[in-house]
């Protein structure tokens, strides 16, 4: 018969093997390449590409996450919080600036301090081994507040008063600086009032809430901490041995 039959059809090309297709057999084609042998950096390349290369794909992976206030260790903010932590925290660790010069305290004296916070703070080498203490813990700036208002109130001029109040100022209670003590908001609102004038009682209150909060917080830990136990030690061995 000339005429196909209706219904009919010639079967689609993709259903026809490969090898009916010609005499060139597809699966014996040339080999792919094998993969290249890491050789060291191209000579071609300069490091500060491949620097640039290499950082924007540590920042694609280290996108900061959509609340910037969350615990993701990869959110820019926190990263940037932990550093502030990290360098007020080395800040507070830097070589002791001075200690007020000192006898050796008695064995008499050194029992009073675990009776009287007062004799702790009147006494010089009471103050120099509580702040010893006070190190230990990162808070040394507590003791460094409270000498310099001391310091302050033995100041009678005037320009040396405000010279010295604004250090106290930017040192102590600006939340800028790494030392900033813990001051409530009423304290602060008074600092700021009188350093329109500034005087030898500018911080007068303030001086009175640091002293309070070691009295309360810190010297309960230091009559039992390592440091204040040696030194108990430390003279009884002596008086002892005199």
């Amino acid at each position: 018969m000339g005429v196909k039959e209706r219904g009919q059809q010639r079967p689609p090309l993709e259903g026809r093997s490969l090898e009916c297709e010609g005499d060139v057999n597809h699966s014996a084609k040339t080999p792919a390449p094998a993969s290249p042998q890491y050789t060291g950096p191209d000579p071609s390349e300069s490091p500060m590409s491949r620097y640039d290369r290499n950082q924007a794909t540590r920042n694609h992976r280290s996108n900061p996450c959509c609340f910037c206030w969350c615990c993701c260790c990869s959110c820019s903010w926190n990263e940037d919080r932990n550093r502030r932590r990290r360098f007020s925290r080395d800040t507070k660790l830097e070589a002791v600036p001075y200690c007020e010069v000192c006898s050796k305290p008695t064995s008499e004296e050194v029992d009073s301090w675990a009776s009287s916070f007062e004799k702790l703070m009147k006494n010089p080498a009471g103050r120099n081994i509580f702040r010893e203490f006070l190190r230990t813990e990162y808070s040394e700036e507590n003791m460094l507040f409270w000498l310099a208002c001391e310091e302050l109130k033995k100041d009678h001029s005037k320009h040396s008063i405000e010279e010295k109040t604004r250090m106290i100022y930017e040192d102590y209670v600006s939340i800028l600086s790494p030392k900033e003590v813990s001051l409530d908001s009423r304290v602060r609102e008074v600092i700021n009032r009188r350093m329109q004038e500034p005087s030898c009682h500018t911080f007068d209150d303030a001086q009175l809430q640091i002293y309070t909060l070691m009295h309360r917080d810190s010297y309960p830990r230091f009559l039992n901490s390592s440091i204040y136990k040696a030194l108990l030690q430390n003279i009884s061995r002596s008086s002892s041995e005199s």
